[in-house]
């Protein structure tokens, strides 16, 4: 079995750390000093600054709109808002008559409102 043996403890670590302290407050003093000295400069003359210029936007490709026409009718509806029968717009007398004949005998009432699709070509 090997024999352990007692180191000492040499008082030089102490020494070692409080020297280190030393010198690391007398560097943030030199930085401290320094830095008032560049923001002092800064003040007097702003022009030196170099300003980042502004970057480009990129520009971005417009899509055309594709155009959607749209055709007027008039649709006939009952309460429950199902689309019953529809009409060309210069129709809207036979729409009327449609939307009372359904209405007729005590059956749910039936309405004319305009209706707008979309035509193709």
């Amino acid at each position: 079995m090997a024999k352990k043996t007692a180191k000492k403890k040499t008082p030089t670590k102490k020494a070692a750390t409080t020297t280190t302290k030393k010198t690391a407050a007398k560097k943030a003093k030199k930085a401290k000093t320094a830095k008032k000295a560049a923001s002092a400069s800064e003040k007097d003359e702003p022009d030196k600054k170099k300003k980042a210029a502004p970057k480009k936007k990129k520009a971005s490709r417009a899509r055309a709109v594709k155009e959607i026409r749209l055709k007027a009718y008039w649709g006939v509806f009952n309460q429950s808002l199902k689309r019953v029968a529809l009409f060309e717009f210069n129709e809207r007398k036979l729409a009327d008559k449609k939307a009372a004949d359904l209405g007729k005998g005590g059956k749910s009432p039936h309405f004319v409102q305009p209706v707008k699709e979309a035509i193709e070509g």
